[in-house]
């Protein structure tokens, strides 16, 4: 075999590894993609003999993600509903939504949605640590920091990702369970299930983004308040649509939902318990309002 050809096989031995180094440092498949095909075009293009190819390569795709990130809190010209939006439109030609939702499934959507959430250089050293096993004296070059700097902002990242500690685990259990129950109603379309977990008197606010992206033919970006359960339970379930793809997530430290098709953050819903019941629902989709939010994997 030449040097070419077993260039070549190597390279593509990798592609899916960094695919999904790419992809969890950057939640886009397109941008994934462009990611490794960026290293493929550098390794083509270099002059010196990589002695240790693999790790070559995660540090130019790495690299290369760095860049991507940086560029993108530099810029400011995709803010989080733009981003967030794609998940409702068919992208252009070479992508594969069907793909990307599948790799999305297997990171875990709610893992997704917290790493946007941090610094550039704290996703960087979190995926590489945590998710990839890569040791901080080689993660540091890569950020500009010293090993000592950089497991520092995997730690910050670690601690963003697994939430507040501060709620009792008992307390968290049966916020799960109502809320699962919630979850498990509104999907079956079961209203007697749904009402079940909900205070007779629970009122469910929804601000004007959420209730635009459900089709609210009213909607013309105004929140509405309703209280009463029997009042509104009915009206959203038909609304939700099944709720395909939400899952659970820490919000504010406390249990609620997050819809984020394909990893991208469309809306959240969150609770507040009573008397071991739902005793109120706020959705939320204005994006400065998800920004604002601590979200973290439960």
């Amino acid at each position: 075999m030449d040097g070419q050809n077993w260039l070549t096989e190597r390279f593509e031995q990798n592609r899916s590894r960094l695919r999904g180094v790419a992809y969890r440092m950057l939640g886009s498949l397109s941008e994934a993609e462009d990611a490794v095909q960026e290293a493929w075009l550098r390794l083509n293009h270099t002059d010196t003999t990589v002695t240790n190819l693999d790790g070559w390569l995660t540090t130019v795709v790495s690299r290369v993600c760095l860049d991507t990130l940086r560029a993108r809190k530099s810029r400011r010209e995709e803010p989080m509903g733009e981003r967030f939006a794609e998940a409702s439109v068919v992208r252009g030609e070479g992508a594969d939504p069907e793909s990307e939702a599948m790799l999305a499934d297997s990171v875990g959507v709610a893992l997704l949605v917290v790493l946007d959430t941090l610094t550039p250089a704290e996703r960087l050293a979190f995926v590489l640590h945590d998710l990839f096993a890569m040791p901080f004296d080689e993660i540091g070059p890569i950020v500009g920091r010293s090993p000592a700097a950089a497991k520092q902002l995997a730690s910050r990242a670690r601690r963003r990702v697994r939430g507040s500690p501060t709620r009792s685990a008992e307390s968290r259990v049966r916020q799960c369970e109502l809320v699962e129950a919630f979850l498990r109603a509104v999907r079956t379309r079961d209203l007697e299930a749904l009402l079940a977990v909900l205070d007779p008197d629970a009122v469910i606010r929804i601000d004007g983004a959420a209730r635009l992206a459900t089709g609210a033919a009213d909607a013309a970006g105004t929140t509405r308040e309703i209280r009463g359960a029997s009042t509104w339970a009915k009206q959203f379930i038909a609304l939700s649509r099944g709720l395909r793809f939400v899952q659970p997530a820490l919000i504010n430290g406390s249990v609620g939902l997050i819809l984020a098709p394909r990893g991208k953050l469309s809306r959240v819903v969150t609770f507040t318990f009573a008397n071991d019941k739902v005793a109120r629902l706020e959705v939320v989709g204005e994006p400065v309002r998800l920004r604002e939010l601590d979200i973290a994997v439960l």
